[in-house]
C-alpha cells in the first residue's frame, strides 16, 4: 500500500512537513490520518510506524519515517527541494536540520493549533523568545543571500527548507508573533502557497471529536 500516516492536521506539525515533501514530489500515496490523543496515547500509530510517530511514509515498497528523512526521500523524485547551487544548498540543508533539532523553546511555548488565529500569549519566555529572534534572522538573511527571483527562502521553488520550516510559520500566525518586515513577508507568502491553503482547509473539515482540550505535547 502506497500511504502517508499522518495526526490530525490541526496539530501535528511534523505530519504537516512530511505531506508537504510527499505533494511537491507528486508521490502518488493516500494520506491516512490517525486521531492524535497524546501524551503517547495514540496506540494505533504505534502499531503501523517503526518508530511509533508520524509522519510515516510507504511508497512503493520503501518505509520512510521522521519528517527530514521524508524530504530527503521525496527529494530523489523532485530534484528541486533543494537548490541547485552547492553553496546555497549546504546553507539550505543547514538551516534545515537547524529547524528539526531545534528550537525547543518555540515548540513548548507556541504549540501548533490552527483553530487558533492570531490571538497571543500575554507572555513568553526568555527560551521562546530567543527563538523566535534566531528564526526571523535565519528567514531574514536567507531571502536577502538567496532569496531573489521568488518568495521563498531559496527564490521561486518551494525547497526542504521552507517545509521545515512551514509549521512555525502556522505557529506564529496562531500566536500573532511580530517580525520584521522581511521575515514577515515570507511567511505570508508560506501561508498564501495553494498546499498550505489546503492543509488550512483540511484541518477545518477534521471532525469536532478530535479536537483536544489540550495539545501542549503535540509539540
Amino acid at each position: 500500500m502506497n500511504r502517508l500516516l499522518i495526526g490530525t492536521r490541526r496539530y501535528s506539525s511534523w505530519s504537516l512537513r512530511g505531506w508537504l515533501a510527499v505533494r511537491v514530489a507528486k508521490l502518488n500515496v493516500l494520506d491516512q490520518v490517525i486521531p492524535l490523543r497524546g501524551g503517547g496515547q495514540t496506540v494505533e500509530i504505534h502499531r503501523i510506524s517503526p518508530n511509533g510517530m508520524v509522519p510515516f511514509l510507504e511508497h512503493d515498497g520503501a518505509q520512510v519515517w521522521e519528517s527530514l528523512a521524508i524530504c530527503e526521500y521525496c527529494a530523489e523524485f523532485a530534484p528541486s527541494l533543494w537548490p541547485a547551487e552547492r553553496i546555497a544548498r549546504a546553507h539550505a540543508r543547514s538551516i534545515a536540520a537547524e529547524m528539526h533539532a531545534g528550537f525547543r523553546g518555540v515548540r513548548q511555548a507556541l504549540p501548533m493549533n490552527l483553530g487558533r488565529d492570531r490571538q497571543p500569549r500575554p507572555q513568553l519566555d526568555e527560551a521562546a523568545q530567543k527563538d523566535i529572534a534566531t528564526i526571523d534572522r535565519i528567514w531574514s538573511e536567507t531571502r536577502e543571500r538567496y532569496g531573489a527571483g521568488g518568495e521563498y527562502l531559496f527564490g521561486s521553488e518551494l525547497t526542504v527548507a521552507d517545509i521545515m520550516f512551514a509549521p512555525i510559520v502556522t505557529r506564529f500566525r496562531s500566536y500573532a508573533i511580530a517580525l520584521s518586515p522581511r521575515a514577515q513577508a515570507y511567511a505570508e507568502a508560506i501561508l498564501a502557497h495553494p498546499l498550505l491553503r489546503e492543509w488550512y482547509e483540511l484541518a477545518q473539515a477534521e471532525p469536532k471529536e478530535w479536537l483536544l482540550d489540550s495539545y501542549e505535547s503535540l509539540i
